[in-house]
């Protein structure tokens, strides 16, 4: 990195939501909007006290309710301004929302062919996205905000999909390899932006969250 970026680079924490009732089921969520479910909203808590010690900035998220939840959480503990972001939404599955990859499968046995093989201009259901659109949006968004907030911290709080993208933009990953890395509920992942792009620091820590099961028992039992 050249002399003078070192003062203006953006640390940015990347962090998907936590846990839904639909994550659990395997649905395509998209851009429905669908709240945490107990198991989430524990593991935003949690999330939120790691994030602490990191003395984040602010934080940005998608205006989605599970990532705002999560957001909410991170915000509140750190005491740092929220912000949302609708270019930060999980992409837009058009027909296929709300359904799992089997519904999907046996009803547009052909259309799921392409899905399952990341074919970049294949929009789901007829009206959703195309991987090179979603792609697209998802990486001038972090892009955005890594150089309107250079020299800080920003918390971006957002989605499996929108996670999946930027870590192809920061690993120069093709949009249509096949997935070989982690996307969990309410991981840390970090990146680095600077006017040469972006650079991947660390990816899917769930360490803050080892202690879930426990807590999750602990409340049951009250």
């Amino acid at each position: 990195m050249p002399d003078n970026e070192l003062h203006q680079f953006t640390r940015l924490i990347l962090v998907r939501h936590g846990e839904t009732a639909w994550n659990v089921e395997a649905r395509l969520q998209g851009q429905l909007d669908i709240p945490l479910n107990p198991r989430g909203l524990e593991q935003a808590r949690l999330t939120a006290e790691a994030l602490a010690h990191d003395a984040p900035d602010l934080v940005i998220s998608s205006d989605l309710s599970r990532a705002r939840q999560t957001a909410e959480a991170i915000a509140a503990h750190t005491g740092r301004p929220l912000q949302t972001d609708p270019a930060l939404r999980e992409r837009h599955f058009g027909l296929y929302q709300g359904m799992t990859h089997g519904e999907v499968s046996a009803r547009w046995p052909e259309d799921a062919v392409r899905w399952r093989s990341r074919d970049p201009d294949f929009r789901p259901g007829g009206e959703g996205e195309s991987l090179r659109m979603f792609h697209a949006r998802c990486v001038d968004a972090l892009m955005r905000i890594g150089q309107a907030h250079a020299g800080r911290t920003v918390v971006v709080v957002a989605h499996g999909g929108v996670l999946d993208c930027l870590y192809r933009a920061a690993s120069r990953v093709e949009i249509d390899a096949p997935r070989s890395w982690s996307l969990d509920n309410a991981a840390i992942n970090r990146l680095l932006y600077t006017s040469s792009g972006l650079t991947l620091v660390g990816w899917n820590d769930t360490h803050h969250l080892d202690g879930l099961a426990a807590v999750l028992d602990e409340t049951a039992d009250r």
